[in-house]
């Protein structure tokens, strides 16, 4: 399969989206997303597929391809390429409308030529033209397609008023039969309605474009002229590729994701982990495109393309998932599908209930052109892509990632988290926990320096806490030293003494005491022991507490021995431990823990992808084994557990806002549809009424940028 990923102008509602889909999975694309919040179109399709005729497809239902990348989506910020083409319209509408409604002043004011027919007729008809333009083009697509969209309706309720006024012109019925007026500010307050609702929505993306904007930097390049001097060359960072040399200087953005070569630096690493706090870089030490140098001068190499970037891939993650559909849309999707068809049907019952009733043409006709207008599907079919760009704008700006919408709305029901014990709850790292000497000759430093410099010449995890703990610079001088795998460091001193630092194995015949990390052996008499521990994250104890004050149960599901397990549960307060698990185990405990309760499971290694994968929702750690990230549902990019909070709340809430969108999407249209068909109100409030309704939507997903969630 070949994955495309187009951005399509022209879809001024969800519905529009909607028409979209449909239309490419009739055409056999696959994994189709559309957002309707910021006109990303991403599918895939079979490769050889004629891309240009699904492109044409589109274009003949009423919208625009204006770009396509395929296999990434960037370049998505056009905030600066000139003014809002709603806004446009508005603006060439509005004079003539203006004008058109003094007329409506005639009890104070009497504007005499403005009573004239054909002067209405004048400034009315640019106004029809453009709105035509628009969403008469829209509209006769659409309904050619056979996916009628929401312009139906703006098309239908205009044009019938313009052409009644045409003939109450042309028949010189008199100013009673002309609502010229009515045409012109249908069209101008939707064209208003339609702006107020893109720069709304525009504000529910802006975390995700303050992050594109840090994709495009200048970065100095260094080169090497003729005589081998360095020279240094100012490239923009898209042109960067794997291997280049840059020079990045205090205060400057790191242009790409690079590894240091030389120098030393604070980075600051917000955009991409939330954390504020600079971390310190050395040689080796890696940097990632879009964070800033706070304090230092580094030489880097390029690892990865700007394109491959981690910031790409987050963008692209964020963007993909805001095309997703939660289960919470589809039932909008169903009503959205039918809603103009159906608004068509109960416009055209009233105007005919109304005429059979009120025995007059005119007040019938408006009654009905005011349900075509007041009726909103952008607000069912906006109520789920607002609050879900939200949602994951404001987790991406934080250092939290969901892979996909569903993820996100699946925290709503989360009652048990499972953690992995080694590098999940702990750092991976070992502290020394406790020590004990056998030889009463010897002294604890005397001990410590034995066991500094048998350890000083191994590779293992635990030798390298153990070293970090107790260097020092009076090392013994060995005549050999080796690493006997599986046993541990084996060494003779000058004398001829033989010394083991090791496992049980290098102990078992000296005690039956088997339960400690390190033991140390002098010609085959036990010196001591020492053991060590993972060290706990910071956060834990706090995320620990969080999950139980809402009442959500902790599990840890290990594959260490129980004992390790039992200790790290008890200085967390964890309330399951179970604990010497393969991957094999570990995923049939997870099935059965899922299957009785909704179920978030956070890991980080290779034998936690499949239980990952298995959970409600699967939650990773960035520092994780490449498997478990690519598995999990949600990725936490602040090197550690401490936005977990922050996942679960904004799932819960996300979830909340979704539900209140709905609610008042669906109670908008249930009570304007009767409202208007009863002649409570006039096509021009319903015109101005039907632009608020997706504005009231955006300002209450808005709120969630701001919404306290933890």
């Amino acid at each position: 399969m070949e994955a495309k990923n187009w951005k399509v102008e022209g879809m001024d509602c969800a519905n529009c989206a909607l028409t979209i889909s449909k239309y490419l999975e009739k055409q056999g694309a696959k994994n189709v997303k559309v957002s309707p919040i910021d006109g990303d179109v991403a599918f895939e399709i079979v490769e050889g597929t004629d891309a240009s005729h699904l492109q044409n497809g589109i274009e003949d239902l009423g919208y625009k391809v204006v770009h396509h990348h395929d296999g990434h989506a960037h370049d998505h910020d056009h905030s600066g390429e000139g003014m809002n083409k709603q806004l446009r319209y508005v603006l060439i509408c509005l004079p003539f409308t203006l004008v058109l409604m003094l007329h409506m002043l005639d009890k104070w004011v009497h504007i005499h030529w403005l009573m004239n027919g054909w002067v209405q007729l004048a400034l009315c008809l640019p106004v029809y033209i453009t709105g035509m333009s628009f969403f008469g083009k829209s509209a006769f697509k659409s309904l050619r397609s056979g996916y009628p969209n929401m312009n139906v309706l703006v098309a239908l309720g205009s044009t019938a008023a313009f052409v009644y006024s045409l003939i109450g012109v042309l028949a010189g019925w008199g100013h009673e039969y002309l609502f010229f007026e009515t045409t012109a500010t249908i069209i101008t307050l939707v064209f208003f309605g339609n702006y107020l609702e893109d720069a709304s929505v525009q504000t529910t993306q802006r975390s995700l474009n303050k992050l594109a904007k840090s994709q495009k930097v200048m970065a100095n390049m260094i080169a090497f002229d003729g005589d081998h001097k360095e020279v240094i060359l100012p490239i923009e960072n898209t042109q960067l590729k794997n291997g280049d040399l840059v020079l990045i200087k205090s205060g400057e953005q790191v242009p790409a994701d690079c590894k240091i070569l030389w120098g030393d630096a604070s980075v600051n690493e917000a955009i991409i982990t939330g954390e504020s706090l600079p971390l310190e870089k050395h040689a080796k030490d890696k940097l990632v495109g879009g964070s800033i140098i706070a304090d230092g001068t580094v030489k880097a190499i390029v690892t990865a393309e700007a394109k491959d970037s981690v910031l790409s891939n987050i963008i692209d993650l964020v963007k993909k998932a805001q095309g997703d559909k939660p289960p919470a849309q589809l039932l909008a999707d169903k009503i959205s599908a039918i809603f103009v068809p159906l608004v068509l049907g109960i416009a055209a019952l009233t105007f005919i209930l109304n005429y059979i009733f009120l025995k007059d043409f005119t007040p019938a006709l408006m009654r009905s052109i005011a349900v075509l207008v007041i009726a909103c599907p952008c607000a069912m079919g906006l109520a789920t892509p607002a609050a879900i760009a939200v949602g994951l704008g404001r987790a991406a700006k934080n250092g939290v990632l969901f892979r996909n919408a569903k993820s996100l709305e699946a925290f709503k029901n989360i009652t048990q988290v499972v953690f992995d014990k080694t590098g999940t709850l702990t750092t991976g790292k070992f502290i020394i926990n406790s020590w004990h000497i056998e030889e009463a000759s010897m002294n604890d430093d005397e001990f410590k320096r034995l066991v500094y410099s048998l350890e000083k010449f191994s590779n293992h995890p635990i030798a390298d806490s153990i070293t970090t703990s107790w260097k020092r610079n009076d090392i013994m001088r060995w005549k050999k030293v080796e690493e006997i795998k599986g046993k541990g460091m084996h060494a003779f001193d000058n004398e001829g003494n033989e010394y083991w630092a090791g496992s049980y194995k290098v102990a078992e015949t000296l005690t039956k005491d088997g339960d400690h990390n390190v033991y140390i052996v002098k010609n085959d008499s036990l010196v001591g022991w020492l053991d060590v521990q993972d060290e706990l994250r910071p956060e834990a104890t706090k995320v620990i507490d969080y999950l139980h004050s809402k009442k959500i149960k902790t599990v840890l599901l290990s594959g260490d021995r129980r004992y390790k397990c039992e200790q790290i549960a008890a200085q967390l307060h964890i309330d399951i431990v179970i604990a010497e698990q393969t991957p094999e185990q570990k995923l049939k405990k997870i099935e059965e823990l899922s299957s009785q309760t909704p179920t978030a499971m956070v890991g980080d290694g290779i034998n936690d992808a499949p239980a990952l994968a298995k959970a409600t929702v699967g939650i990773s750690l960035s520092e994780a084994s490449q498997v478990a990230v690519q598995t999990a549902d949600v990725v936490l990019m602040d090197y550690g557990l401490k936005n977990l909070p922050l996942a679960l709340g904004l799932g819960k809430h996300t979830f909340l806002t979704i539900k209140q969108n709905l609610f008042w999407a669906f109670i908008y249209n249930i009570v304007a549809i009767p409202v208007a068909a009863f002649g409570l109100l006039t096509p021009t409030f319903g015109a101005l009424v039907m632009g608020l309704s997706d504005v009231v939507l955006a300002v209450n997903s808005v709120r969630l940028f701001v919404k306290r969630v933890v």
